[in-house]
């Protein structure tokens, strides 16, 4: 179950000092979020997904796809999506804080993560210029596709991705998904 701390005002020091016990440790302007590791339908997702926006990153020069273990640290924030595209990192000397900006960023929710990704880090990702978010609602079969300037709309049937630079869109039947 992911829960936010009782603590408020974490630092990054001090998430970095906590142990590597399995949990998943987020930060979200001072505010320690924990979750357990995720589901066998929420890995599943993400592989399916992952199907999909291989190729196309590859065909359009995008980036990579990264996955979890891949961090996102700015505003005082480190966050690790369960998947996002990202202009290719340098391999030597880079840090977190330098990365790129990514492109599209992916969240699977759980019940226990659902408030958070939908308010704490839909604001974050907002606030830091990702251009584009998907929060992927098991329950509700549904995908939040948050971006900037825009009315956050709720895709049922087709997804639909068009990043800068691409010639032509990603399109996703949303129930292949969930199949």
């Amino acid at each position: 179950m992911a829960m936010a701390a009782s603590s408020s005002g974490w630092t990054l020091d001090e998430l970095h000092r906590l142990p590597d016990d399995g949990n998943k440790y987020e930060l979200v302007r001072g505010e320690l979020f924990v979750a357990p590791a995720p589901s066998m339908e929420h890995e599943t997702i993400i592989a399916r997904l992952n199907a999909h926006l291989l190729p196309y990153v590859m065909k359009h020069s995008l980036g990579l796809v990264y996955h979890a273990r891949t961090v996102i640290r700015a505003d005082g924030s480190e966050v690790e999506p369960d998947l996002m595209v990202r202009p290719e990192m340098t391999m030597t000397g880079g840090d977190w804080e330098n990365a790129p900006m990514p492109i599209l960023v992916v969240e699977v929710t759980s019940p226990s993560t659902r408030r958070r990704d939908l308010t704490e880090k839909r604001t974050l990702y907002r606030g830091i210029g990702v251009a584009e978010y998907w929060v992927i609602d098991p329950p509700s079969r549904r995908v939040h596709v948050i971006r900037p300037a825009r009315p956050d709309s709720a895709v049922v049937e087709q997804l639909t991705w068009h990043p800068d630079g691409a010639p032509d869109p990603l399109c996703i039947q949303v129930a292949q998904l969930f199949a």
